[in-house]
Order: structure tokens, then sequence, then C-alpha cells
């Protein structure tokens, strides 16, 4: 599926639910990040996660902090070595992003999954 093909699919909400999964999120992000700025891409992510996550029944899935820290994430990963040909270089040059766990690095499990978190984002609280 082509990008383009994929985010009509998501703003349809057409899209196979096996291909929202964490890569799929982190598609979005940078997708949304390629020609945007900051709070463009987080609303258009936002957006698009929780009209899906509506059309699923599944509106209570929606978790601001994790929403937040993967685009500011991706959008790191953007600046510092740019965005590449397409998605999947991108995933080749950062296979860390792909990883569901990555925010564990930076946040305690009582954090993420406190209400708070899902409402709002939340700083990072781990300590290394």
């Amino acid at each position: 599926m082509t990008d383009d093909e994929f985010l009509d699919a998501l703003d349809d909400c057409t899209l196979p639910p096996k291909a929202f999964d964490h890569r799929g999120h982190v598609r979005l992000a940078y997708l949304s990040s390629i020609d945007a700025d900051f709070p463009t891409a987080l609303a258009r992510v936002q957006r698009s996660i929780r009209t899906y996550a509506a059309a699923l029944g599944k509106s209570d899935k929606y978790h601001e902090t994790i929403t937040v820290a993967f685009l500011a994430l991706v959008r790191q990963r953007l600046w510092e070595s740019g965005p590449g040909a397409d998605f999947e270089e991108f995933e080749s040059a950062h296979p860390d992003l792909f990883d569901a766990d990555l925010l564990s690095r930076h946040y305690t499990p009582e954090t993420l999954g406190s209400p708070i978190a899902r409402q709002t984002f939340v700083l990072p609280d781990a300590r290394d």
C-alpha cells in the first residue's frame, strides 16, 4: 500500500486494523511530519488516531502521552537524518522507533498507565 493509499484509508476509516499496529502509528507520524511543523503534524496525528479509533468503537484506546512522545521521537530522527527516500528507508535507518516498548526507557509503567497520561502529555519520568 502506498503512503497516499495508507493515509486515505486511515482518513476514511477503511484501513484494516492489522495495518494500524505500532508500525502504522509510526508511519502516520512520519508522513505527517515530512512537510509540516510540530503543531500541524501533531494535530493531524491526533485527529487521525481519534477518528479511526472512534470508527472502530475503541475511543478509549487513544493515549495522548504515547502519541506526543512518539511523534517527537520521529521528528527528532527526521531532523537528524532527513526523511530518506521513503518510509521503508526511514524505518531501516531507525529500527528502535519500531519497538513498541521504546518509551519504557523514558517512562515508568505507572506513569504511562495513569489516567492523566492518557488524557494529556506527561513529561518523561524514568531514571536510567
